[in-house]
């Protein structure tokens, strides 16, 4: 896979929720023509050994279950990408690790194009819970990454939310959040929220300071994608709230991974958490690339 062509890496866990995620992770990928990376992290115990007398765990059976489970998984994917591309399906690699699914996947992300993870789901043994893998990735990640819960097959329709804050964070929410809506066709809702706490000016001049900061936030990009409708939403609400309620139709939320958050004191981290955990559509939080 060549640099200019970053794949697409998606964790499998043989739960239903990470099956939402490679169908998900498909789609995308043949959306974007990317190749799709599967990886199923064993998460060997640390104080496994090989040379233990009467061996506790069989890795090898491990392995060949996770191999199992990516079989699966690899049809699971060409079924959902076949629609979108059906001349030329999307080059699917996959791979079985011992090592535990947060640094396994973070590694993999390294030259990715984006990560893809089910919001929960189970571990090789059972007691790996992807909820907290899907909390560890989305603060550590070395590139954006995409939370599907399980409740959602892949859907191409309802608009792109994105929340915007003014912070670098969140301009480059914006930038993913118009390439999403242009190639799928659909409007961006923009959503940026205040409030009056530790502030002292009318809440006529805060919606109206709210609506400049917008506005900027939003400059150039209805010149760049003439083709995408934008609909602006400025309320003085909580963030999270205001943004699970302009979703409750949407595709696809897009966020920063940090910002300046609706006042002093909250970062967009915190909203970030809190949509995470109570979005019921997709939700992709777009993270600084880090340099290996």
């Amino acid at each position: 896979m060549s640099a200019t062509n970053p794949p697409v890496v998606v964790g499998v866990d043989g739960s239903e929720q990470s099956l939402a995620a490679v169908r998900w992770a498909a789609q995308y990928a043949a959306r974007h023509r990317a190749p799709l990376r599967l990886i199923h992290a064993l998460g060997v115990p640390i104080d496994f050994s090989p040379g233990m007398a009467g061996p506790v765990f069989d890795l090898e059976s491990w392995r060949r279950a996770g191999h199992d489970l990516l079989a699966t998984a690899r049809d699971a994917a060409r079924a959902a990408a076949a629609p979108i591309a059906p001349i030329a399906p999307i080059e699917i690699f996959s791979v079985v690790a011992d090592s535990a699914p947060v640094p396994t996947l973070r590694n993999h992300a390294q030259d990715a194009r984006l990560l893809v993870v089910g919001s929960r789901g189970f571990g090789a043994f059972g007691r790996v819970v992807l909820g907290s893998v899907s909390t560890a990735l989305v603060r550590q990640a070395p590139c954006p990454v995409a939370v599907i819960p399980e409740s959602k097959s892949p859907a191409w329709h309802g608009p792109v939310v994105v929340g915007v804050d003014g912070s670098t964070s969140s301009a480059q929410a914006i930038a993913m959040a118009f390439e999403e809506a242009s190639e799928r066709g659909v409007e961006v809702i923009a959503v940026h929220t205040w409030s009056e706490f530790y502030r002292y000016e009318s809440r006529a001049e805060m919606q109206t300071e709210a609506e400049a900061l917008l506005a900027e936030g939003l400059a150039g990009y209805g010149e760049k994608y003439p083709e995408v409708p934008v609909t602006r939403i400025v309320t003085e609400d909580r963030p999270a709230r205001s943004l699970l309620r302009e979703a409750a139709t949407a595709q696809l939320i897009v966020l920063g991974s940090h910002g300046r958050g609706a006042f002093p004191g909250m970062t967009l981290g915190s909203v970030t958490h809190a949509v995470l955990h109570r979005a019921e559509c997709p939700l992709l939080v777009v993270r600084p690339r880090t340099q290996h």
